[in-house]
């Protein structure tokens, strides 16, 4: 039966995409990179990760491969955020359940042992994120402050 004006069709489109696996990541460069870059921030929260390495190019011309687009004053990438979900789906990171930061798996510290970065490439990005880590940590405490205030509401406002 089909429906007279309508004029659409019902399809089903099938969408094809690669699997990710750890040989791909150890022949890309923005992956491993990113994983450096979380080893010498300890932990690291999806969002401030993403304003470092937007800092990063902006900052300290240090571009790691992604391309940023703003959404009032904050940074946005989806290929940025497409490679954090395939980190954490190769289980090289993990999210911390309580402060819900990224952070690097013990197979994640193995595998950047066994891949790791030119040694000029990785000194520089090191100093870089060392240059940038106050302001993150900053940002970071910040936004601890203001989650912590409104879970304390929403805990009172159920309580009553």
């Amino acid at each position: 039966m089909s429906q007279k004006g309508s004029g659409g069709s019902k399809e089903l489109r099938i969408v094809t995409k690669p699997v990710v696996t750890i040989e791909v990541v150890k022949k890309d460069p923005k992956k491993l990179r990113i994983l450096y870059t979380i080893y010498v921030m300890k932990e690291i929260s999806e969002r401030s990760l993403t304003n470092l390495i937007y800092m990063l190019k902006n900052e300290k011309n240090v571009d790691m491969g992604y391309e940023f687009i703003m959404i009032g004053n904050t940074p946005s990438s989806r290929t940025l955020a497409e490679d954090i979900r395939i980190l954490l789906y190769l289980g090289l990171l993990e999210t911390d359940p309580v402060t819900r930061r990224l952070r690097l798996t013990s197979t994640g510290e193995e595998f950047l042992e066994q891949n790791k970065l030119p040694e000029n490439e990785a000194e520089s990005l090191m100093k870089a994120v060392e240059e940038l880590k106050p302001k993150i940590e900053a940002e970071e405490t910040t936004t601890e402050l203001l989650l912590r205030g409104l879970r304390r509401r929403r805990r009172r406002r159920f309580r009553r």
